[in-house]
């Protein structure tokens, strides 16, 4: 059954029932509020629960309701931007921090998943990052020799055992990452609330946060049925953000992306498809996602809303990308497609803000929500507990600003991926 392009499609018929929750009502006290209920905000409970910590997650909608809900599922180390470009963008000692932090960040996501038993059809196999030109593998040979030269095991294959590992005949090379892996992400951050959830949390959803202020000592929350008191405020929405902290949402270009995906795959096709149960993704400007879920189902995903005129766009190109990247799988139809927003940054980096004193923020993913999310959430509970200070940060403590252009920024994003996807031709996603 093709699922309603505004909900979570395929995860959301696939994940394990979320934790029961309830809307706010009346006046609650903690000693930290949590604004967000992804990645971010329930790592952050989590590690605020386990200390003994008093924490209290209020949500607008649902758990993973957001981009942790949406998004394809790949558990990447790093960020877009280059390993040696990082010191030089952020400056000594943020640059090496962030790399050693989000460089083990998938580790700590299976970690966990391992500890709480989240079933979320993790799979610890590494991501093929995949050069469909020459430009592409020269990127992908210096991306190589980055992390290699800081002792990272990452491998360079070539075009045949490319196309063996993913299938497809349309890459010259590709970049494994064993570090790396895939999940179901809606039932990763179900499983995250349940572990919180059992720690002691409590989780508020269909709570959207529309009022904020200074309340003696603390900051009153105020929500449609009710306040929250608290000490401290960890903001964690991300590009989904509402409510008295819209300057963050500001700060970010929202950029779409959408997933379809195929019926479950016969087993002798399923086996020519990521044999080994790598995610994949590519270095087209408009680029392209693919994993297999358990059942043998082929996600597929790109740049662009799934409404509007975009919505038939969309969906024949991915029809058509599909049938020429894979076409054993014969004729191509699709039983769920779903879509979200990206938080994009300037750079390509998440940002840290101190809103105000004792409210804290980290945003601005890039689409590496997963594995980011997870670590920050940690290092956010650190900060609000008192254990790690400014200085210690893997990101300096910086002022929101709108990046310039905001709008038209988007407006290009989103129609040159309509026309992109229309015309079957290529244009500059990000830089």
């Amino acid at each position: 059954m093709l699922a309603d392009p505004r909900s979570h499609g395929l995860w959301e018929c696939t994940a394990p029932a979320a934790p029961a929750t309830t809307a706010l009502s009346g006046q609650v006290t903690t000693r930290v509020a949590i604004v967000g209920a992804g990645y971010t905000g329930l790592s952050a409970a989590l590690n605020l629960a386990a200390a003994g910590i008093e924490a209290v997650v209020l949500d607008g909608a649902e758990v993973g309701f957001g981009g942790s809900g949406r998004n394809v599922g790949l558990v990447n180390a790093g960020m877009w931007v280059m390993p040696d470009d990082l010191p030089g963008t952020l400056g000594e000692p943020y640059g090496e921090r962030l790399l050693s932090l989000l460089g083990n960040a998938p580790a700590e996501v299976f970690d966990l998943i391992d500890r709480h038993a989240i079933a979320c059809e993790a799979e610890r196999t590494g991501t093929l990052h995949c050069a469909d030109d020459e430009k592409g593998v020269r990127e992908l040979r210096e991306r190589a020799r980055q992390w290699q030269a800081r002792g990272v095991a990452v491998r360079l294959l070539d075009g045949a055992e490319t196309c063996r590992m993913t299938g497809s005949v349309a890459y010259r090379a590709a970049l494994l990452d064993p570090r790396a892996g895939t999940i179901q992400p809606l039932a990763y951050a179900r499983g995250l609330a349940a572990a919180a959830i059992a720690a002691g949390a409590r989780v508020f959803t269909r709570s959207p946060v529309i009022g904020c202020m200074q309340s003696g000592a603390r900051y009153q929350l105020d929500l449609p049925g009710g306040q929250v008191l608290a000490d401290q405020v960890i903001v964690a929405s991300n590009a989904y953000g509402t409510g008295p902290w819209t300057t963050l949402a500001q700060e970010l270009m929202p950029l779409p992306y959408f997933n379809c995906a195929t019926p479950p795959l016969p087993d002798a096709v399923r086996r020519t498809i990521l044999s080994g149960r790598q995610g994949a993704w590519d270095t087209r400007r408009i680029l392209r996602s693919f994993r297999m879920d358990q059942a043998g189902r082929l996600v597929f995903g790109s740049i662009g809303a799934l409404s509007g005129a975009g919505l038939g766009v969309h969906r024949d190109w991915a029809r058509r990308s599909v049938t020429r990247m894979f076409p054993q799988i014969g004729p191509v139809r699709f039983e769920s497609e779903w879509f979200g927003t990206i938080g994009m940054t300037a750079d390509s980096l998440p940002r840290f803000h101190r809103l105000a004193p004792g409210i804290v923020a980290i945003c601005g993913y890039n689409g590496r929500g997963i594995a980011p999310g997870t670590v920050f959430g940690r290092v956010l509970a650190d900060v609000v507990r008192g254990v790690t200070d400014d200085a210690a940060l893997p990101l300096p403590v910086t002022d929101v600003r709108p990046p310039g252009f905001r709008r038209a920024r988007q407006i290009f994003y989103e129609t040159g991926a309509c026309l992109a996807h229309a015309a079957g031709e290529r244009v500059k996603t990000r830089g």
